[in-house]
């Protein structure tokens, strides 16, 4: 089975710890780590269009972001490799997060995330955006860990008035 991990920058020890635990035969584990491309494009957008017209290029402000964006991304696959403490791939993508973890897992055995939302309490609240886009869309078994513990069952929020 290969099993793939996305990690995000603060929720991914847990998600290195479950891979650990929940695959522990898994015949290859893929760290996937993915970087937006909106930070450096609205760079490289207002270097060119405001200060860019005859000036020289190496001083574009989103090649130094996406330099600095890719040393990071490095840094955290070290770290999660080094956590998980077995031989593993570790795969760099660019774009929208969402759509390039539904890629990587093509054709995996189980795809592990963290929640990214409200993890105060329990409920659909929990996962935002990039999370529940993905967990739709997985073309594989999803583990959604919580990246500290989870809240007690008491954080469930009521049903509506209409539903009791």
């Amino acid at each position: 089975m290969r099993a793939v991990v996305w990690l995000v920058e603060g929720t991914w020890p847990a998600c290195v710890d479950a891979v650990r635990v929940h695959t522990p035969h898994a015949r290859e584990v893929v760290l996937l780590h993915v970087s937006g491309s909106e930070v450096p494009g609205v760079a490289h957008g207002a270097f060119a269009g405001l200060m860019g017209r005859g000036r020289a290029w190496e001083t574009d402000p989103g090649d130094r972001l996406q330099a600095l964006g890719d040393g990071s991304a490095a840094e955290l696959l070290d770290a999660a490799a080094e956590r998980l403490g077995r031989p593993c791939v570790r795969e760099e993508r660019s774009g929208r997060p969402e759509h390039e973890v539904i890629a990587a897992a093509e054709g995996a055995g189980l795809l592990v995330l963290a929640r990214d939302g409200d993890r105060s309490r329990l409920g659909p609240h929990s996962l935002g955006p990039a999370a529940r886009f993905v967990v739709d869309h997985a073309p594989c078994p999803v583990l959604l860990v919580w990246p500290e513990q989870a809240p007690g069952l008491g954080t469930i929020p009521p049903p509506p008035p209409h539903h009791r």
